[in-house]
C-alpha cells in the first residue's frame, strides 16, 4: 500500500507537470502523423508486392510501426527531464523522504504510460482518416502493447539520464541506440524485402518482433503466434526496463 500511495503522490505530480505544457504531447506526435501523411501514400503503390502478403493493407503494416516508433522515441527522451529535475535539486529532495525509491521510478513510468496512450489513440485515429481498417479491438491492443513497450524505455531512459546526469553524453548515447534499432525493426517496409543477411540481423533486434506482433493485432489475428510472442517480448523488456530504473535509483540513495 505504501508503493501504491507514493507512486500515485509521484505520478500525480508528473502528470500536473505534463497538463501544464500540454504542447508537448503535440509536438511528440508530429513526427509519426509527417510519416502519416508524406511516406504512407507512397505504400499504396507497392502494396501488392509478396513482401507484404495477400489482402494486406499497406496501413496495417504502416501504422503499427509508426505506433512503435511513436513507443520508442516518445518514452526515451523523458530521462531529459529527469536531469534538469536533478540538476534544480527535485531529485535529491524526494530521496531524503520516506517514498519508496522504486516509486520515485514507477509514478514518473505510470506518467508516460498514460501520454503515449493518448498519442497513440490520437495517431490511430488521423490514421483511419488516410484510409487505415482494422477491427477496433485489434487497434486498442495495439495501442496497448505499445503503451507498454514505452514503460521499458522510459524506465531505462531514466536510469541512464541518473547514471549520467548531462545531457551532453545522454544524448549521443540516446541516438546511437535508439537508430540501429529502429532501422532495424522494420517500421517503415517489411524486413522480408531486405536482403537475407539484413533480415537475420533484424531478427535479433526484439523490436522487430514486437512490430510484427503489433501488425498482426491490427489485421485482427491477436491468436496468432507472432501475436503472443510481440506480447511475451514487449513483457520481458518492461520487466527487464523496470528491473534496471529501479535498481539505479535505490543505487543513487545508498
Amino acid at each position: 500500500m505504501t508503493i501504491a500511495r507514493d507512486t500515485w503522490i509521484v505520478f500525480s505530480r508528473a502528470m500536473r507537470l505534463s497538463l501544464r505544457q500540454p504542447v508537448w504531447v503535440v509536438f511528440g506526435l508530429l513526427q509519426p502523423i509527417l510519416y502519416l501523411a508524406l511516406f504512407g501514400p507512397l505504400l499504396e503503390t507497392i502494396a501488392d508486392t509478396r513482401a507484404f502478403g495477400e489482402d494486406v493493407d499497406a496501413w496495417q503494416i504502416f501504422v503499427p510501426g509508426l505506433l512503435v516508433q511513436l513507443g520508442l522515441f516518445g518514452a526515451s527522451f523523458v530521462g531529459f527531464g529527469l536531469i534538469a529535475e536533478w540538476r534544480a535539486g527535485v531529485i535529491e529532495r524526494m530521496r531524503v523522504t520516506p517514498a519508496s525509491r522504486a516509486s520515485l521510478l514507477l509514478g514518473r513510468v505510470l506518467r508516460d504510460v498514460i501520454v503515449l496512450l493518448v498519442q497513440g489513440t490520437m495517431l490511430v485515429l488521423v490514421a483511419l482518416l488516410f484510409g487505415l481498417r482494422a477491427p477496433w479491438w485489434a487497434m486498442v491492443a495495439g495501442v496497448a502493447t505499445v503503451a507498454l513497450l514505452g514503460a521499458c524505455f522510459a524506465s531505462l531512459s531514466y536510469g541512464v539520464a541518473l547514471t549520467l546526469k548531462s545531457e551532453d553524453s545522454f544524448a549521443p548515447l540516446l541516438n546511437g541506440v535508439a537508430l540501429p534499432l529502429l532501422l532495424l525493426s522494420g517500421i517503415l517496409l517489411p524486413m522480408s524485402l531486405a536482403p537475407q543477411w539484413l533480415e537475420t540481423l533484424s531478427n535479433l533486434n526484439p523490436l522487430k518482433h514486437v512490430v510484427d506482433g503489433v501488425r498482426a493485432m491490427f489485421r485482427g489475428d491477436l491468436t496468432d503466434p507472432v501475436a503472443l510472442w510481440g506480447v511475451g517480448i514487449t513483457v520481458a523488456l518492461v520487466a527487464f526496463g523496470l528491473a534496471i530504473g529501479t535498481r539505479v535509483f535505490r543505487r543513487e540513495s545508498a
